[in-house]
């Protein structure tokens, strides 16, 4: 992979993709500013090489049009206070003004050009637009790991047209990734959440190959547990992926690798914060209840698993984490991860939210930036964005 280091920078313009899509409330408020803190380390490296530096980054989903609703100039401004200097702020990420006030950065400035996706062309990888973009920089730095699976005008098109390179984030999730999934040390515990098996397939599949152990609960362990037969109530099933989720099972058994499904469930009737909640045996579940949580004799099992472990990848909470009454589980697997002395790895997403939760950040050996693209990566898919910056 081609990094920052191996270039000089000084006196160049840098134009660097980030993953400032940060949430914010309805005040535009950001409320998390974990991927801008992210990309910190490869913003100072560069300004402090006396490079001018011009950031994009996209912000939800605009479809293509201009709103406020979806300005980065709230990331602007905070991104300044992080920095503690001023970040300019373009009025658009193309166009004759942009340009002009791009060729005035001297040295160590820094400029965020607005959000890329008010223009239709970023999702479609449109060749003019891309030009466009890469005619702000020298060089191209692919910072955003958490839209590396795309293949977008600002991720993957730009590099066409300019030298790419990874920046320090990039390069650091790609090195972490590749470490636990070709070079592991077991015994290998992979530990899979959420709620479809849909959106997972690949990913149990590589799993299989890769690890020894799966430890699965959320709403995809349903669909295994149906698969065999145990009665789930209400729960929700993906009932089209039943012969798909008893062929894992063969799979995993014709491997000699273990499925651990939860052997206990928290249930209640309704989903919501005042749930009248109760612990079932997996074989007992009520016909009129959902499985919310995986239980505590689950819990046990689970985390007497990753205290053996010696690699451990997690991706995806074990219950309906977004209500207090099913955090449980999920909660008790991020602290047996924290107190482990294997090599842990959270694949981004709401398991990286119950660890920022709990304050174990810094108990972790890599909590990944990215979801959908740390999903795919250890599905193992090639990544435009990754591809873009490799030899």
């Amino acid at each position: 992979m081609r990094s920052i280091r191996e270039i000089e920078l000084t006196d160049r313009r840098v134009l660097m993709r980030v993953d400032f899509n940060v949430p914010m409330d309805k005040e535009g408020n950001i409320t998390d500013d974990a991927r801008i803190t992210a990309a910190i380390p490869t913003i100072q490296y560069i300004s402090g090489q006396g490079a001018s530096l011009v950031l994009m980054s996209h912000l939800g989903r605009p479809d293509g049009q201009k709103s406020e609703k979806y300005s980065l100039k709230p990331v602007a401004a905070h991104l300044g206070e992080l920095l503690q200097k001023e970040v300019k702020m373009a009025d658009d990420c193309i166009g004759a003004q942009v340009k002009a006030a791009v060729d005035q950065l001297k040295g160590g400035e820094i400029m965020l050009l607005e959000n890329v996706r008010f223009h239709k062309e970023e999702e479609e990888n449109d060749i003019d637009f891309s030009k466009k973009l890469a005619a702000l920089g020298d060089v191209f730095v692919n910072d955003a790991f958490g839209t590396a699976h795309r293949a977008h005008a600002s991720t993957a098109g730009v590099a066409a047209f300019l030298p790419a390179y990874a920046g320090f984030l990039l390069e650091n999730e790609v090195k972490m990734l590749r470490q636990v999934m070709e070079h592991p040390e077991s015994p290998r515990v992979a530990i899979l959440g959420g709620a479809k098996i849909k959106d997972k397939l690949g990913l149990i599949r590589n799993l299989l190959d890769k690890m020894d152990i799966l430890l699965i609960g959320g709403g995809m362990a349903n669909t295994f547990l149906k698969a065999q037969g145990i009665g789930i109530g209400r729960s929700i099933c993906e009932d089209k992926l039943l012969d798909e989720a008893k062929n894992l099972l063969l799979t995993a058994e014709g491997q000699h690798k273990k499925i651990i499904l939860p052997l206990d469930a928290v249930v209640a009737d309704t989903l919501s914060d005042d749930a009248a909640a109760s612990i079932h045996d997996i074989n007992a579940i009520p016909e009129d209840m959902m499985i919310l949580d995986i239980g505590p004799q689950t819990n046990a099992v689970f985390s007497r698993e990753i205290a053996r472990a010696h690699t451990i990848i997690w991706n995806g909470p074990v219950g309906a984490y977004e209500y207090k009454q099913f955090t449980a589980g999920t909660d008790a697997i991020a602290r047996a991860m924290a107190a482990s002395d294997a090599v842990t790895v959270i694949g981004g997403g709401d398991s990286a939210a119950a660890v920022h939760k709990l304050n174990l950040d810094k108990e972790f050996t890599h909590i990944s930036t990215g979801g959908g693209a740390t999903l795919e990566f250890l599905e193992g898919k090639n990544l435009p964005g990754v591809k873009s910056c490799e030899w």
